[in-house]
């Protein structure tokens, strides 16, 4: 280190010496130009004086010195940088006219001298310092005026773009001046659009304010934009959809530049340009803790997320760490996801105790072991296959863990006496039309038929939500895998809609929901707007710079067995109730019949006759509405058969709201 050390020191050393020598000489040159243009001057006078020019030489490179002006690599510093020499030759130049007065009648130099040497001396300056742009300037022009020799004119994108504030003009600027010939020479910023309507007809980076964001689509066809750069940051949500939507309705692509100061500040790497983000698509801020919820019964606490390598579960450990558990257990059976959860938690500071566990939710004697051991006071239950269309070719599977894990799990919550366990449901238990929203509905009335047990403290419920942005279930990574391959990007319907939420923004609102539950409800999270699928997806193609059915293939192959056209949150005979958050309500259920005992004993059997050769009829069968709920045809096979019943048992409701929604399945 100590010889990489000298090495360096001699290297600048050995620059600054360059450099103060070029210095000195265009210094000396510039006082004796000047010196010798006055009309009376002898060569006596000139040598008098010579003392005193030695002595601004010093003087001028030591104020050079101590502003950083042989400290800076000049080929890659801007035309701002010329302020620093100007500072430099400034507080020297007063300096050296007071001494030279101060000498009285001998002054050795005149104060003219002074003044215009220092002025050509700056010009010298910054000739040596900018060299190579001056000459590379200098030649073509040159060669353009004198031989018509013009520089071949390259195709190139024309830029504009929107936001004429720092952000925008700090891309400006190292577009025009920080990329090589090769890629500078790509790219032409026609202007800028900037709703500040004082900015208007002035000039940012020497190219010009043309209007407000309103006037994109007009100023795009004019102008014949091909890339419009977003440069706009800390704006609502709402505000960037607006100004996205505007750029939409052109044939340009569009970028978006990242904040840089956020990047500086952020403790994780930022991309130089970043894709389009869950938090842009849906227009919502991040919901953080609310103020009216009592977090004491998640606190502190020993805590067991299952399905943990999942994207909802992996949040949920994130999050939890927040609410500092004394333990917090990982549950799952995804070994490769599990260690890498755990490798990536391990580099937070929280000094909670992190117990993995490998092991599979409907093994009931390993999970019994986790009881013994640890004693979770609080489980969020997210593990579960949540695939519609790889459920409806494997429906035992999807009996046996969604409804044999939950099963599991919750009986032995009640038994080891946890204090609150909570489901992580789904919209598609409403009016299910598929085997996996069947086997969530059937979990959440099982939570409802545990709750009602006697003989226990444990406070059950369920949380039900849309989909999540970036989950693996979600179709963002898949759009974002078609659009990385050059699609085609695959759609089921140009009118299927979602609700969506964000993955943080879901888990903040389970535990939220954990915290006000009573036991034996169910808690729906507001999801806000529907949104249309392909409207999602021609987002997420201009978001990457791409026109979408054009760039990118847009296809709509039709429904996937199970998929319904449009989602609902809930039945028509459930009835919201606000509570103390604004997100979250709670699903009250009319007055209904309902035998828990036997609904358990109907799921036990269900359990013991789902075997997966029994599942092997599963696509002849067809889920319809009935008075009774949702039941499958063609259902001589044992396991839909007793399906048919658990969902029969006290679901007269869903019957009648399928019945209206039309809900119908024909799996193959």
């Amino acid at each position: 280190m100590g010889k990489l050390l000298d090495v360096a020191q001699r290297y600048h050393l050995k620059r600054f010496i360059v450099w103060a020598v070029l210095d000195s000489l265009t210094m000396w040159t510039a006082y004796t130009v000047t010196y010798f243009a006055r009309i009376t001057v002898t060569r006596e006078e000139y040598l008098q004086s010579l003392g005193f020019i030695v002595f601004c030489f010093v003087v001028m490179l030591a104020s050079l010195y101590l502003f950083g002006v042989y400290y800076r690599i000049w080929t890659r510093t801007s035309g701002h940088g010329v302020t620093v020499i100007v500072y430099a030759v400034a507080v020297v130049t007063p300096l050296l006219v007071v001494i030279d007065i101060w000498m009285g009648d001998s002054r050795p130099l005149p104060i003219s001298v002074i003044l215009i040497g220092n002025a050509l001396s700056i010009t010298g300056f910054v000739a040596f310092r900018y060299r190579s742009r001056l000459v590379s300037g200098l030649s073509w022009r040159w060669r353009a005026i004198w031989f018509l020799d013009f520089p071949e004119e390259t195709p190139v994108e024309r830029v504009l773009i929107v936001g004429a504030e720092e952000p925008g003009q700090m891309f400006a600027w190292r577009l025009k001046h920080r990329w090589s010939d090769s890629e500078r020479n790509k790219y032409k910023v026609i202007g800028f659009v900037d709703d500040d309507p004082d900015k208007h007809g002035l000039y940012v980076e020497g190219s010009r304010v043309l209007g407000r964001r309103s006037d994109i689509p007009r100023l795009a066809d004019m102008h014949r934009i091909d890339l419009i750069i977003l440069a706009v940051h800390n704006i609502p949500g709402p505000e960037f959809r607006a100004i996205l939507a505007y750029c939409e309705a052109t044939r340009a692509r569009i970028k978006v530049v990242p904040d840089t100061l956020a990047a500086m500040e952020a403790t994780k790497a930022t991309p130089l340009l970043r894709d389009v983000q869950p938090e842009d698509i849906l227009g919502r801020k991040v919901i953080g803790r609310h103020e009216d919820v009592d977090f004491t019964p998640v606190t502190g606490k020993v805590v067991l997320v299952t399905g943990a390598a999942g994207s909802i579960g992996a949040e949920l450990g994130r999050q939890m760490l927040r609410y500092d558990p004394s333990v917090l257990i990982l549950l799952d059976n995804n070994e490769s996801g599990l260690h890498d959860l755990l490798i990536d938690l391990g580099t937070t500071q929280s000094q909670t105790r992190i117990v993995p566990v490998l092991a599979d939710v409907t093994q009931h004697k390993a999970i019994e072991q986790v009881f013994i051991h640890h004693r979770p006071q609080v489980i969020f239950h997210a593990a579960a296959y949540k695939h519609v269309p790889m459920m409806e070719l494997y429906p035992y599977e999807a009996v046996r863990v969604n409804v044999g894990g939950t099963l599991c799990v919750a009986c032995l919550a009640r038994d080891y006496a946890v204090e609150r366990f909570v489901l992580i449901s789904t919209d598609k238990a409403v009016s299910p039309t598929s085997i996996m929203g069947a086997s969530k509905r059937l979990c959440e009335r099982l939570m409802h038929a545990i709750a009602q047990h006697n003989g226990h403290d444990t406070r059950f419920t369920s949380v039900r939500f849309g989909n999540v942005l970036g989950s693996r279930g979600s179709v963002v990574p898949t759009f974002n895998r078609q659009i990385d391959n050059g699609g085609p990007v695959t759609v089921t319907h140009p009118e299927m809609t979602r609700y969506f939420m964000t993955i943080s923004e879901a888990v903040n609102l389970v535990i939220h929901a954990a915290c006000l539950t009573q036991g034996d409800d169910l808690f729906m999270l507001k999801m806000g707007e529907v949104v249309r699928i392909v409207d999602l997806a021609e987002r997420m193609i201009r978001m990457r710079g791409l026109r979408p059915y054009h760039d990118i293939e847009i296809r709509f192959p039709g429904p996937r067995p199970g998929e319904k056209m449009h989602e609902v949150l809930q039945l028509s005979s459930e009835i919201p109730v606000p509570t103390v958050h604004p997100n979250i309500v709670q699903l009250s259920t009319e007055q209904e019949t309902f035998d828990p005992a036997r609904y358990l004993e109907q799921i036990d059997i269900l359990l013991k006759q789902c075997t997966p050769d029994s599942s092997t009829f599963a696509r002849d069968a067809q889920l319809l509405m009935t008075e009774n709920g949702p039941t499958f045809l063609h259902s001589e096979n044992q396991c839909l058969e007793q399906l048919n019943r658990c969902l029969a048992i006290g679901h007269a409701q869903d019957g009648e709201a399928l019945r209206r929604n039309g809900g119908k399945l024909a799996m193959n």
